[in-house]
């Protein structure tokens, strides 16, 4: 019955069905209308999908559905980022193969995204352990290698004894494998690098040119990628110690200018100085070994104490003949940048500051805020580094930063003793990883040959299955024939490489894959320069950097191995919000969020557990999380209220930029909505005209006031979806839904037609976002069709424009009233209509009027 609640359950399973039976969203690479590429982050397949992925799926959906009906031939894929050590960490616990749970996973969450009704086309789908997708990979490094691009050499890395495997920074906590709790190792062993650096200032520079990304995005990027204008230093050497072929020490600098603030200089534990001096000094030997313990990424060198070891060598100031500087190790000074070795200036570098206030070093001021005087200036217990003039300096007292800078790299470079230097913070991108569960690299090991590439013709080196995860390490190493093999070259015994590639390798290209998925090459060049860049990308911040810098090499290296013929995958990006829950605790114990009963509201509001009745902490809204047990299922949502409404709450919450707050009331409001509208077009039909009835030539004041209001909602749902304001279309579709309503016990000349109009573009707007409820509507509106086959309707422009208009009234220019009137009103009107104001007869109080100005459609001003 038409009065009956619409069971959403039960008739998106059957729009869901029927979408899928029709292929409804397959797309072809020889459709000739132009094209829309739309993706969102694909998922690691953990085993079940979150609020997060419901949130970040449904914007991309509703973009790509609205693009579908706006007449694009529209690639909305799907697939799974499917490496990594969380399978191999599985396979240890639970004694089961890393492919099988990763399957298992990926039928569980592909169920569950169905079950969202997203307009994917399925029949593109891959994981990134096919070993189809791997081969290609395999290929790509081939190319890559060939081309200079990929290479070895000896690396820094984070080593877990204990997992016996590299780590990457993100892996390291509080100096200890993520996993194990081991005390992480910093050794050097051979690593596999891809050479991004090749393309620094171009993927830089680059960054201006990305105008549909976010301005905090490019900023982390700039950011990470590093540039450095500074002067390359020598120092001369001295001590009783000294290695002989060790006459001066280089160090780069930012900040020529606090030259004369220098107190000490500091070398890397892994500076090769510092390896010289180590073979002979124990202790100094020792303290390497400790700062080994801390971790590559300078969050780590942030945290810790900074710490140092004297030398006993000085290194002499070029400026300043006469003043010697000690030489330290320092715990704090990175290999991986500029030479390796610092002078420090306490006075305006934290980390400097900290290391000179432990060993008692000078601390002297060179760089003065304006206004203050050099002789009282405080630094107040830490550096200061923001803009002033130079003091304390000889020659350069009084000249600003920039100018102190360039007049000491000129004197240096005069004296040979400097030169203006550019540097990076990015390094090249270390791949090797010591794991089973990857994409091999395609390279044999010969005693004779050296490096082999696998001939291609041997390709794909396949990840052998019967392996074994009962002790720690890599089993590619320990496998008792894998990894032995014979030379393509020269046909001796040789070895495999057992390191496997970073799963950020497997997914800096897949956007590109999804053009050919099928493809025997990585990529089918005509499909990519249909399809690539990417339209519209959507994820998570989180991989503002990491991700996105390495997709934008991949494009560009892929570009150098002829794969593709675009720099930047992706030409729009959207970073949506976190969805958030506020955490439930007892006894230090957290609590799901199904396992508490809230009673109250506002201050009285409090929360109980079901099972014992005992009262619970409500604690603060946090990113819903594992650990906080702050997380809803999304099975329990779209089986208790239906996918729509896990949509509709997901856009209207909150922009979407933002973090949302998940709540039950903003659920059920949600779901009252939906059946809101579902009554809303059964009441609506009883009065509407039937379907296909010709439009009345004219329309009386309610009808047109109707059309009006829909058709400038249509305007705006269209323009909002389009610029990813998903709150804002939400907001236009509940008013237009409540002018509706109000009409609907009018009777008024072309009022039925109106509401048969205003009907069913409301389903229309519906429609990317409740996309079931909006199928069932349509069939209930009397169509046979597919609302998802429908283009998005035309607006009238006419409609937009309003017939009056509303202008401020001004007695002496002071403002009186408003006025109302029509917009093709004449002058004469508009006076003679702001005279007969009631406000302005009593402002003029009798006395004449002089004259009355008129600004069209603006403001009315009575002078008396």
């Amino acid at each position: 019955m038409a009065t009956e609640r619409y069971n959403a359950p039960a008739r998106e399973k059957h729009w869901q069905q029927i979408w899928e039976s029709r292929n409804v969203f397959m797309c072809s690479n020889e459709d000739k209308r132009p094209k829309c590429y739309v993706l969102e982050m694909f998922p690691y397949p953990s085993g079940r999908i979150h609020m997060g992925h419901v949130r970040n799926y449904t914007m991309g959906d509703v973009f790509a559905r609205y693009k579908r009906a706006k007449g694009f031939n529209v690639l909305h894929p799907m697939g799974w980022d499917a490496f990594g050590m969380p399978a191999e960490n599985a396979a240890m616990e639970r004694k089961v193969h890393p492919a099988k749970w990763t399957y298992d996973n990926i039928a569980t969450m592909r169920s569950q995204l169905k079950s969202m009704g997203l307009s994917l086309d399925w029949s593109r789908e891959f994981a990134t352990c096919d070993v189809e997708y791997y081969h290609q990979q395999q290929k790509l490094f081939l190319d890559f290698y060939k081309k200079g691009l990929a290479y070895r050499g000896v690396g820094k890395v984070n080593w877990d004894p204990v997992d016996q495997t590299v780590l990457a920074n993100e892996q390291v906590i509080d100096g200890r494998g993520w996993r194990s709790g081991a005390l992480v190792e910093t050794r050097e062993m051979p690593v596999w690098y891809l050479k991004i650096t090749a393309y620094a200032d171009e993927l830089l520079e680059a960054l201006n040119e990305l105008t549909r990304w976010p301005e905090k995005v490019r900023v982390m990027q700039a950011n990470w990628i590093g540039r450095s204008e500074g002067l390359l230093m020598k120092y001369s050497l001295a001590g009783e110690k000294l290695p002989a072929d060790w006459q001066e020490l280089e160090v780069f600098t930012t900040r020529a200018d606090t030259i004369f603030g220098g107190s000490f200089c500091a070398l890397s534990p892994d500076h090769p100085l510092t390896k010289e001096l180590a073979k002979s000094n124990p202790d100094l030997a020792a303290f390497v070994e400790e700062c080994h313990h801390i971790g590559t990424s300078e969050e780590d060198i942030n945290r810790v104490e900074k710490k140092g070891f004297d030398t006993g060598l000085t290194a002499t100031h070029p400026l300043i003949p006469d003043r010697r500087l000690p030489v330290y190790v320092a715990n704090f000074v990175l290999m991986g940048y500029g030479t390796g070795a610092i002078f420090g200036c306490p006075a305006h570098d934290q980390r400097d500051f900290e290391f000179a206030t432990k060993y008692k070093l000078p601390i002297v001021p060179v760089v003065i805020p304006e206004g203050q005087d050099p002789a009282t200036f405080d630094l107040g217990g830490e550096a200061y580094d923001g803009p002033g003039r130079l003091a304390n300096s000889e020659f350069l007292n009084g000249l600003t930063i920039d100018e102190a800078k360039a007049e000491v790299a000129s004197r240096m470079e005069a004296i040979g003793k400097g030169t203006r230097r550019i540097m990076y913070r990015l390094r090249d991108w270390g791949i090797s990883r010591q794991r089973y569960w990857g994409c091999p690299i395609p390279i044999i090991h010969c005693d004779s040959c050296g490096i082999v590439p696998v001939p291609e013709d041997q390709l794909p080196v396949r990840l052998p299955e019967d392996v074994t995860f009962d002790v720690p390490g890599n089993p590619l190493e320990r496998h008792p024939t894998w990894k032995h093999v014979d030379c393509p070259s020269c046909g001796k015994p040789a070895r495999r490489e057992t390191d496997t590639m970073d799963t950020f390798v497997d997914s800096s290209w897949y956007f590109a894959r999804f053009c050919s998925p099928r493809a025997n090459v990585p990529v089918d060049l005509e499909a990519a320069k249909y399809w690539l860049p990417v339209d519209q990308y959507i994820g998570g911040i989180e991989h503002a950097i990491l991700h996105l810098l390495y997709s934008r090499f991949f494009a560009r290296a892929m570009l150098a191995t002829g794969h593709l013929n675009v720099k930047e995958p992706f030409a729009g990006l959207f970073t949506q919000g976190m969805v958030t829950h506020e955490t439930y605790s007892k006894n230090g114990k957290w609590l799901l969020p199904t396992e508490v009963r809230i009673e109250g509201e506002g201050d009285q509001r409090r929360a109980y557990e079901i099972a014992t009745g005992e009262p619970v902490e409500i604690g603060s809204i946090e990113k819903m999380s594992k650990s906080k047990k702050n997380l809803v299922d999304p099975d329990d949502i779209i089986s208790t209220y239906g996918a729509d409404c896990a949509r509709w709450f997901m856009l209207s919450d909150s922009p979407p930029e933002r973090d949302v707050i998940w709540t039950e009331a903003g659920i059920a409001g949600a779901s009252r909505f939906m059946q809101r509208v579902w009554r809303l077009v059964n009441d609506a039909l009883a009065v509407a005209a039937p379907i296909g009835t010709p439009k009345p030539a004219e329309f009386g004041p309610d009808a047109d006031a109707l059309r009006r209001a829909t058709h400038k909602a249509l305007s705006r749902v269209g323009q909002n979806i389009e610029n990813l304001r998903f709150n804002l279309a939400v907001a236009q579709i509940y008013e237009l839904a409540s002018t509706l309503q109000s009409t609907l016990g009018k009777r008024a000349p072309g009022l039925d037609w109106a509401i048969r109009e205003s009907l069913e573009l409301l389903v229309q707007m519906l429609g990317p976002m409740m996309p079931h409820l909006a199928e069932e509507c349509w069939e209930r509106l009397g169509y046979n069709t597919l609302l998802a086959d429908q283009p998005w309707p035309a607006v009238e422009e006419a409609l937009l424009v309003d017939d009056t208009i509303t202008i401020a009234v001004q007695v002496n220019g002071k403002r009186r009233d408003e006025l109302t009137i029509a917009r093709s009103a004449s002058k004469a009107e508009i006076e003679a209509a702001a005279l007969k104001l009631e406000p302005v007869i009593r402002a003029l109080d009798g006395r004449p009027v002089k004259k009355v100005i008129v600004v069209p459609q603006r403001i009315v001003n009575v002078v008396a």
